[in-house]
């Protein structure tokens, strides 16, 4: 297909990159232009100047940037894909954002004759670097049917969650428990410290029970190494925490949890830590212990 990508950061770049291996027809537009330039040496494809030359005569156009304002920017800020994107094209926004701009953008553009799928991802750097993530969308069947197979270029599962909207729903849902397992895993380390057991056979043991989960199986080693320079860096957690804060108000859920997590990642980025791993939360812990000591 005709395709054209919107942002080449840690995600969009490797993501465009599976789209260019699959054989898609792929045109690319970052803000930086040096990089565009360096991922078309890399992949091949072609560059645009601006969102709107990309999304020119593309049947399927994908972004992935990072804020509500960013995605607003590449649609319909100035030079922006909605104004030169075609009627039957379909715009995916793979985007972390609220479920409030993914409405309003799924009406622009059914006002305008073109599809729209909310689209967020989970997987991380090294799942974009795979080709593993897993999307969850929002959109009209028929809008998913047609950029399905476009987004298995790079994706292990795709599923439509409902209507607009409904995938961004879903990746607050996502990011909520990965609060809580995150917390709690660097909490059963620390405790695992503190009564002087072998942290690490302690892992090998109950991850093989009920206790087993990604964060555990990928992220114990850097975490007890004290090493977090890299995976989804706390400053972006704060940001899907603070939509999913959004979001709660008005659907009256309580997120008691989620929200003391994202108290103590307030603590880690005044001691640093904006850019570092969500899994150090653990790092907080010791340092709490150390000043007790």
């Amino acid at each position: 297909m005709r395709t054209a990508f919107i942002g080449l950061g840690v995600m969009g770049y490797p993501m465009a990159g599976h789209l260019a291996r699959a054989g898609h027809d792929v045109v690319v537009y970052n803000r930086t232009a040096s990089k565009a330039e360096r991922w078309k040496s890399e992949f091949g494809g072609r560059c645009a100047a601006t969102p709107a030359d990309a999304a020119q005569g593309a049947e399927v156009v994908l972004a992935c940037v990072g804020r509500d304002d960013d995605v607003r920017s590449v649609t319909l800020g100035t030079d922006g894909a909605f104004a030169t994107i075609g009627k039957g094209a379909v715009f995916v926004d793979h985007t972390t954002a609220s479920a409030t701009l993914a409405r309003e953008l799924a009406g622009v553009a059914t006002g305008r004759g073109f599809g729209f799928v909310d689209a967020p991802v989970s997987g991380g750097e090294q799942g974009a670097k795979n080709g593993q993530l897993t999307v969850m969308c929002g959109g009209s069947k028929a809008d998913f049917a047609k950029v399905e197979p476009v987004m298995a270029a790079y994706a292990r599962r795709c599923q439509l969650m409902g209507p607009a909207g409904s995938g961004q729903l879903t990746k607050m849902v996502n990011q909520i428990c990965l609060a809580g397992l995150i917390e709690a895993l660097s909490e059963g380390l620390h405790f695992a410290l503190r009564a002087g057991l072998d942290p690490q056979a302690v892992v090998d043991v109950i991850s093989k029970g009920a206790a087993q989960s990604w964060q555990m199986d990928n992220r114990h080693k850097t975490m007890l190494e004290g090493h977090y320079e890299h995976g989804f860096a706390v400053e972006w957690m704060r940001k899907d925490l603070s939509i999913c804060f959004d979001e709660a108000v008005r659907n009256g859920a309580a997120l008691p949890t989620a929200r003391q997590v994202d108290g103590f990642y307030a603590e880690i980025e005044a001691m640093g830590g904006r850019r570092w791993d969500t899994s150090s939360l653990f790092a907080r812990l010791e340092a709490s212990n150390r000043g007790k000591a």
